[in-house]
């Protein structure tokens, strides 16, 4: 155990002075581990009524980067919130009180409204809700603990201002490649002349597959119609994509390939690092300049050449391990390769800006606002025939919170959709009247829109709005039918074919899943969103998930989140996950890579109903 460090005797005005006592130690074990204290046994001087105070400061350190839950046990409700800390270090964690108390009113999709980052981790926003004046114990809760994980916690407070998020210790915490310092783990790069002969090694190892792709990517020996781009159809009762050759084509790709991978953040944390990553020079049109450590390892790979023959790395890699769809995310030089199909995801709606995600849709800007950016978007790239379709937007955050969204409108300043929201609301402000205005104000958001980018490009399919979460609303399915395929990103162990079913049957469109993925917790990165036991059962869960969504009819492709592990202190989210194809010193998952190609050379046959999908389920412990 580390030994308790003395608290200073400076405190912050306003707050409730540390507990001086010896840390409180906890391991986590089982299926479900939870510990929980009541409030003076971790400071006697905590009052129940936390009313007043903004934040809750802990000095803690995590043995490992798994998610755990803070709970807040009052007399009358349990609210608990998940917690990603950074790990082996010590950390003060200040936990802002208010997404206890009420819902997130920022954000513009389900990622950015549902959790919100701090320095040393980041915190979600969804539960239960209410005032903390009655607040009798504190818990931390673990789910499938791996490794019989700690948790110290050395001191705690409550505080009227901000103290701040920052590691304690052991700084700087991130090597010059990029990886964790405080943990080691088999394989972890010691030398760029290390890097260099895996490198080497990794290269002379790729071949193009034997998955009986033709140049688009469809399979060679199918025929249908040929149309001179990507289209869908139904072939004897089932869906499939259909590239402009007219084969037959079932879309498997990974999003964010690229050369950045998702840049850390390190603005304010410069002490964090052993060497800061340069900043790219000259980034493409368009583009916002590299900063991350994976541009940097790219440069050191590739050397002055790097900017095309990482281009040239990626595409050899897709066809090595059966992938042929370049999935949202991912650099356009890669679209512009013209090599692999590839998806765009549009923006510039104004949801950035709106509430919560929507825009204005009653404002007289509007539809030239849409049409303008589908005139930037879509017009340059109508006669492309690689482009596979547009997604309109990403995970938007409206299902079950339609109350929410219309509080924003009506807190916001006076604006063409407010009033519409009071003139509406004037007969009945009820929860379902609101809720019966946000999906009028969906509907007019998809009118809009879809016919701005048919009309700048009548060629590709529409691949809808990338829903999030679980089944979306009956209002959302049924206006789901004005897109050429229904997208949704489903993370989970399967996809549920009930779900499958009931969209299907509602919408009658073929169904893509825009992102999935399985992580484990280690090198200083989490697990992600769905954890598996090791890096072998990463392999067992995509084969898994994968093969069993193409076994239903009308599911025509998947998408994996990501290509490269997101950086160890965490992106511009907060998030630092360990859910790469390839590490940040662009070193592939040997495991998980070659489970995928197994898979992606049967799913041609398990999607025609001729072989049985794989049916083993992955471990969580």
């Amino acid at each position: 155990m580390i030994p308790h460090l003395m608290v200073a005797a400076t405190l912050l005005v306003g707050a409730i002075p540390l507990a001086s006592a010896a840390p409180r130690r906890v391991v986590f074990e089982g299926a479900e581990s939870e510990h929980k204290w009541a409030l003076k046994d971790l400071n006697p001087s905590l009052p129940a009524d936390w009313t007043g105070y903004d934040f809750l400061e802990l000095e803690l350190m995590a043995s490992s980067p798994q998610r755990f839950f803070l709970t807040f046990y009052s007399s009358d409700r349990v609210q608990r919130r998940q917690m990603h800390p950074l790990a082996n270090v010590w950390i003060r964690a200040a936990v802002p009180l208010q997404y206890y108390r009420q819902p997130n009113r920022a954000g513009f999709d389900l990622a950015s409204v549902g959790k919100v980052p701090r320095n040393s981790f980041w915190i979600s926003t969804g539960g239960v809700y209410g005032p903390l004046n009655t607040v009798e114990a504190i818990g931390v809760t673990m789910q499938a603990p791996l490794g019989k994980p700690a948790l110290e916690i050395r001191a705690v407070r409550l505080s009227k201002v901000d103290p701040g998020s920052d590691i304690l210790d052991r700084k700087p915490v991130v090597d010059e490649f990029g990886q964790w310092i405080p943990e080691d783990w088999p394989g972890k790069a010691k030398s760029l002349d290390q890097l260099n002969k895996e490198w080497a090694a990794e290269e002379a190892g790729l071949n193009a597959g034997e998955f009986g792709y033709c140049k688009y990517g469809g399979y060679l020996g199918t025929k249908a119609k040929a149309t001179g781009f990507f289209r869908v159809e139904r072939v004897d009762g089932r869906w499939w994509f259909v590239d402009p050759d007219g084969h037959l084509f079932f879309s498997t790709s990974s999003t964010g390939i690229g050369g950045g991978g998702g840049d850390a953040r390190l603005k304010g944390r410069e002490d964090y690092f052993t060497a800061m990553p340069p900043t790219e020079a000259a980034p493409a049109p368009g583009r916002r300049p590299q900063t991350g450590f994976y541009a940097w390892n790219l440069a050191r790979r590739h050397g002055a050449d790097s900017k095309s023959k990482w281009i040239d790395l990626a595409i050899r890699r897709m066809e090595s391990w059966g992938l042929n769809t370049i999935g949202n995310w991912s650099d356009p030089r890669l679209w512009d390769a013209h090599q692999k199909a590839y998806v765009v995801n549009l923006r510039g709606w104004g949801m950035e800006t709106g509430y919560l995600g929507m825009p204005d849709v009653f404002s007289d800007e509007f539809p030239k606002i849409a049409d303008q950016a589908a005139a930037e978007q879509c017009a340059p790239r109508k006669d492309d025939p690689y482009l596979l379709g547009y997604f309109i937007a990403n995970e938007p955050p409206w299902p079950g919170r339609e109350s929410l969204v219309v509080d924003v409108i009506l807190e916001r300043p006076p604006s063409p959709i407010q009033r519409q929201a009071k003139a509406f609301l004037a007969d009945g402000d009820t929860p379902e009247r609101r809720r019966q205005f946000i999906y009028r104000a969906f509907d007019r958001y998809l009118e809009v829109i879809n016919a701005a980018i048919r009309r700048h490009d009548p060629n590709h399919l529409n691949l809808g709005l990338r829903f999030g979460g679980s089944l979306p609303p009956a209002e959302m399915l049924r206006a789901s039918k004005a897109f050429d395929v229904y997208s949704m990103n489903v993370y989970a162990t399967s996809v549920n074919v009930k779900v499958l079913e009931e969209i299907y049957g509602v919408t009658g469109r073929p169904i893509i899943v825009g992102e999935f993925h399985f992580g484990v917790p280690g090198r200083g990165l989490a697990a992600g969103l769905v954890q598996v036991r090791d890096q072998a059962e990463r392999g067992v869960a995509y084969r898994y998930y994968v093969e069993q969504a193409a076994a239903f009819q009308a599911f025509i492709g998947s998408s994996w989140f990501q290509w490269v592990d997101q950086p160890s202190t965490g992106r511009m989210d907060g998030e630092n996950y360990n859910i790469g194809l390839v590490d940040v010193t662009d070193r592939p998952c040997r495991e998980l890579v070659e489970a995928m190609k197994i898979t992606h050379r049967r799913l041609h046959r398990v999607h025609a109903g001729k072989t049985a999908p794989y049916d083993v389920k992955p471990r969580a412990q």
